[in-house]
């Protein structure tokens, strides 16, 4: 990765006044909606309801760099990271002319938090609502970890509205229920809740098997550290967790299958990721997070799919190998 993009996708999450290494301690909190936290772009919100509340829509609406070429894509970010980490694939795809929507979903970054249950059918219906707003009807979609099971919904949902999916390192490759039982909430909240930052800082390192240095990922952490100091941190807690089990308990892989936008996975070979494999049974558990495998066999069965594969690469796969996710991303978005 270049050591100049790594800093761009860097910044926008580095503490004020604070080397990330220290962030933890000297930091001082962020509210849950990570008020006055910079984003790599200016931030609009968008009104929307759920739950029967009030809520608003977080999302980067960045015009082209280069030559217009008429495009949008849309990115759809990961449960563990707010869309400010999009920073370098925003600047690759508006440099290549195209207009770039990153929207933070409902319950993460700078969205609201509901506490009510989690649905991809939301998610879905939210980012339609967006795109409505903007008048855009028709878009190119890069997704990543959990955003790539929206991803899918999306395209399920509304097809006329997707041109093509570049899916990076997906959640969703394999049915998680099968593996690992239903948690319930009190233990979930206390699991996350006693979450220290050198804890958080491990399990991004090792269940995303990370070719970066810790202190790549040291800003995500002080973020999260942070918001612990919120006085609404309890809600922030809740809505973070309603995310797992939405993704544990509402499966996407019986429905790649039959998405027909040209598709492309691109996945790091050492991705072994798989959400709640430490809840799993060990002998099931081994068996979890085959997802190269997993991604190269959907990829077979769709009418449209196609998997890329990078060696030695994690979960991070737009961080951790930035020239080549970007390469990969514009010729696929370009050849369609």
């Amino acid at each position: 990765m270049r050591p100049a993009t790594l800093m761009l996708a860097l910044l926008p999450l580095m503490p004020m006044g604070a080397a990330a290494q220290d962030a933890t301690q000297e930091a001082v909190p962020l509210g849950i909606g990570l008020e006055g936290f910079a984003y790599p772009h200016p931030v609009r919100f968008l009104a929307l309801s759920r739950d029967g509340e009030a809520q608003r829509l977080a999302y980067m609406d960045v015009a082209p760099a280069g030559t217009p070429n008429g495009r949008t894509a849309l990115l759809l970010h990961g449960r563990n990271f707010p869309a400010s980490y999009w920073a370098p694939v925003v600047a690759a795809l508006t440099g290549a002319g195209y207009r770039v929507v990153a929207p933070d979903q409902l319950g993460f970054g700078k969205s609201s938090k509901p506490v009510g249950a989690f649905t991809f059918d939301r998610m879905a219906a939210d980012t339609l609502a967006l795109l409505d707003a903007l008048d855009l009807r028709r878009v190119d979609v890069v997704a990543h970890s959990m955003g790539g099971m929206l991803a899918v919904r999306l395209a399920r949902t509304a097809p006329e509205r997707v041109n093509r999916l570049v899916l990076e390192a997906p959640l969703g490759l394999e049915d998680y229920r099968f593996s690992v039982p239903p948690i319930d909430n009190d233990t979930l909240l206390r699991r996350e809740g006693e979450l220290t930052a050198s804890a958080y800082r491990k399990q991004l390192m090792t269940s995303y098997a990370l070719s970066l240095p810790e202190s790549a990922i040291a800003p995500f952490v002080a973020v999260r550290e942070r918001v612990k100091g919120a006085a609404e941190y309890p809600r922030w807690l809740q809505s973070f967790v309603n995310s797992y089990t939405m993704i544990w308990g509402q499966p996407v892989v019986h429905e790649i299958p039959l998405v027909t936008q040209p598709t492309l996975f691109v996945m790091g070979g050492a991705d072994r990721n798989a959400p709640g494999k430490p809840y799993a049974p060990l002998e099931l558990a081994a068996g979890m997070g085959r997802n190269a495998e997993n991604a190269k066999a959907l990829a077979a069965k769709m009418p449209n799919g196609r998997a890329l594969v990078f060696e030695g690469i994690g979960h991070l796969v737009h961080m951790e190998a930035t020239d080549r996710f970007d390469a990969a991303m514009l010729d696929f978005l370009e050849a369609h």
